[in-house]
């Protein structure tokens, strides 16, 4: 699949769009105006690529609108090099635009057969997260402490696994709530024993599944 001036220039009007509902770090928007959206549809439904909405990617998983990639992202902040979990790899494409903004990657994916697909897919695009099929609520001890935790599946409560993997100052993006809307949440790791947490929008994700999330 080709990059094209159209797909460009499309990625570009989309950019403004997010600007326009209130995505104001140019790190976010200079990552999603990277990020070639369409290399993650189906050639029938390219044509829904650069739209600001979620789409099917199968096994009941869809890649998130892009409004919600760029908030979750806006809202880790995260700076260069810094070390990042995202627990739900999905389609890659949230992997993909924290990569774009310099972040060393872990992400995991509770699925296998969307692990399988994304684990070939990613690096002839240019984009190497190191990669695991497993539990994302348990977090992913043997490489913590992280930076920031970028959940992209919605959670009946904050997994402890998760909070406990945060350095001192780092930061957990988690939408948490039923399994129809979720509260978007940022945790911020204050010291050994203590978490400030901030609410933001209501969201709706397809559900977190693990020991710590929903029981599958």
């Amino acid at each position: 699949m080709e990059d094209s001036f159209k797909a460009r220039g499309l990625r570009r009007n989309l950019v403004k769009d997010l600007i326009g509902k209130g995505i104001a770090n140019p790190i976010v928007i200079d990552a999603i105006g990277k990020v070639p959206r369409h290399f993650f549809f189906d050639n029938a439904f390219i044509q829904h690529a650069y739209q600001d909405k979620a789409f099917p990617i199968g096994e009941g998983q869809t890649i998130s609108q892009p409004y919600t990639v760029a908030f979750q992202s806006q809202l880790l902040d995260p700076k260069m090099d810094d070390k990042v979990l995202e627990i739900g790899t999905g389609s890659g494409y949230q992997a993909c635009v924290l990569l774009e903004m310099g972040v060393k990657l872990f992400s995991m994916e509770y699925n296998k057969i969307l692990y399988d697909k994304t684990r070939k897919k990613l690096p002839p695009m240019g984009y190497r997260p190191v990669l695991k099929n497993g539990d994302g609520s348990l977090g992913w001890p043997i490489h913590a402490p992280f930076d920031g935790i970028l959940v992209t599946a919605g959670a009946p409560i904050v997994p402890n696994a998760l909070k406990e993997q945060l350095k001192i100052g780092g930061k957990l993006v988690i939408p948490v709530g039923d399994s129809a809307t979720q509260k978007m949440l940022l945790i911020t790791r204050v010291n050994e024993t203590e978490f400030q947490t901030q609410e933001y929008d209501n969201f709706s994700f397809v559900p977190l599944l693990g020991k710590q999330g929903w029981k599958k």
